[in-house]
């Protein structure tokens, strides 16, 4: 008879060591990402940050910020969240946070920006009032023997539009008495708020209160009477005679005035006053900016690396780019050189086409795309690119050539499938913004971060759009418009797409978008 020993033996030591082996591969890092979010009484879309983990909304003046409901709440498939947003309200007066976990855990911060509009001004007062909302108190300047014990309101505003209260009721053409401070219940929401109203006498009758330089104009900016005739005058150093600004060009609120100086010679320095009836303000000295051209903004500088066409010449300084390292990992580059140019003029200029890369059916609609800045890397068949390009002047406008074939959307990502059958659109844009580096492009839909326009980092933002077919090239003028004067910007970005949703893989694979000349003005 055969022993089975041995294979006993065998078979124990087998399950010995088996006892400890240890599963020690780590789970895999997936970040979980909020996709979609929507609440009742928005202003404007949500921005979604992936990066940061960090959601804005943006409510309108009538929406109880304490009592926000949301409509649609979207994240990662197979992620859990620790709260159901889509049930009952939510208090965004300050920052909430929600959990989602698959494997690890990721904290994504809410919160929510209302601003609501406030003024509130008197007859005769010398500038703009200014109103601190959190310290909720007003002050307003008037002249120095303006009687306070009856001061006439002229306007006032300090709560949401529609539903707001103030006690004692203060009406326009009313009067308060400002010898000492005025308070004021304003109510809204069933809450109410302690506001004070404060009055101070000024001998000064105008003032420059500050002159912004650009390249080729100059913004100004002083305080006077609200009754009085306001404007402002300038000078180039060494000249002894002053212009005064055209009216066309001043705009007033109340006591302010501001003006927008144009026509200027770059790297020259002025003197610029503020003055009331025949009263004139204190001066202040500025200089202008220098001016620099757009890079490779006629498009002539080419080269083919592999299947890719690059906007720059070889071995030359990288200032545009392409989505052709993405298109061409399914097919050619979607982004060319091209012969076709506006009439009278030779050389080059850039085609970009929006078609679907794949085979067999299966790929994505790719857009044709140039932007300032450079193409990242290709994250499966999705992009990751980095906007922008340093630049510390301001433009006032982008101009250039462009002509349009607008195809019928025939592709689509799930969320835009409402776009199919409608004429598809193209895109251009410029941006000036204060980024400390390239601001990096997503368009993965799990972690995906897109430019918005109405993000903090824009100081000035100008676009075109068009979804009609063009016979010929036409020249366009885009003029930015600046969220302020003095923040300098620290990058440019200019984007123009054959697909405005190119983003989101959705357009027409025969839309075409010929782009030529583009450069930048200084002046308005």
């Amino acid at each position: 008879m055969k022993s089975h020993i041995p294979s006993i033996l065998t078979l124990l030591i087998l399950l010995a060591a088996g006892s400890c082996i240890h599963n020690d591969l780590p789970y895999p890092k997936l970040p979980q990402n909020i996709l979609a979010i929507r609440a009742a009484g928005e202003s404007n879309p949500a921005r979604i940050d992936s990066a940061d983990y960090t959601v804005t909304l943006f409510l309108d003046e009538e929406t109880d910020i304490q009592a926000v409901r949301f409509t649609e709440f979207r994240y990662t498939p197979d992620a859990t969240c620790n709260k159901d947003l889509l049930e009952g309200t939510w208090d965004l007066s300050v920052p909430m946070t929600v959990e989602l976990s698959r494997y690890q855990s990721y904290q994504w911060m809410i919160s929510a920006e209302q601003n609501i509009e406030r003024y509130f001004t008197v007859a005769g007062q010398i500038g703009e009032t200014v109103i601190d909302a959190v310290g909720r108190r007003i002050i307003v300047s008037v002249p120095e023997k303006a009687d306070l014990s009856k001061v006439e309101v002229t306007s006032i505003k300090l709560g949401p539009k529609n539903i707001t209260t103030l006690t004692p009721a203060t009406p326009e053409g009313g009067y308060i008495d400002l010898t000492s401070p005025y308070r004021l219940d304003v109510s809204a929401w069933g809450r109410t708020e302690d506001w004070t109203i404060y009055a101070q006498r000024t001998e000064q009758v105008v003032s420059t209160t500050a002159v912004d330089p650009w390249s080729m104009v100059v913004w100004a900016y002083g305080e006077g009477p609200a009754d009085a005739t306001n404007y402002f005058e300038y000078r180039e150093e060494g000249t002894a005679s002053w212009t005064r600004v055209p009216d066309a060009d001043t705009t007033h609120k109340d006591g302010a005035f501001s003006c927008c100086i144009k026509h200027l010679k770059p790297l020259t320095s002025y003197s610029v006053r503020a003055c009331s009836g025949d009263n004139t303000g204190n001066e202040i000295n500025v200089t202008t900016q220098g001016t620099e051209i757009l890079p490779d903004g006629d498009f002539e500088n080419w080269w083919k690396n592999g299947k890719i066409w690059c906007p720059w010449a070889e071995n030359g300084e990288r200032f545009w780019d392409t989505g052709n390292t993405g298109a061409a990992t399914l097919g050619e580059s979607n982004v060319q050189p091209s012969d076709y140019v506006p009439a009278g003029l030779t050389g080059q200029s850039a085609q970009l086409k929006t078609e679907f890369k794949g085979i067999a059916g299966i790929g994505k609609l790719a857009a044709g795309s140039v932007f300032t800045g450079s193409y990242k890397k290709t994250d499966g068949t999705n992009g990751i690119l980095d906007f922008g390009r340093p630049w510390t002047l301001r433009p006032t406008k982008l101009r250039g050539y462009y002509q349009y074939t607008s195809g019928e959307i025939n592709y689509s990502s799930k969320e835009m499938d409402y776009l199919k059958g409608r004429p598809d659109t193209c895109s251009i844009y410029i941006a000036m913004t204060d980024w400390t580096a390239p601001y990096e492009i997503r368009t993965n839909p799990n972690n995906r971060q897109l430019f918005d326009k109405n993000a903090s980092y824009v100081i000035g933002y100008g676009q075109l759009e068009r979804g009609t077919s063009m016979d010929a090239y036409e020249q366009f003028e885009i003029e930015l418009e600046y969220r302020s004067t003095s923040i300098a910007p620290t990058y440019i970005m200019i984007t123009c797409a054959s697909s405005k949703y190119g983003d989101y893989f959705t357009g027409s694979s025969s839309s075409v978008l010929y782009v030529d000349q583009l450069s930048l003005d200084y002046d308005y």
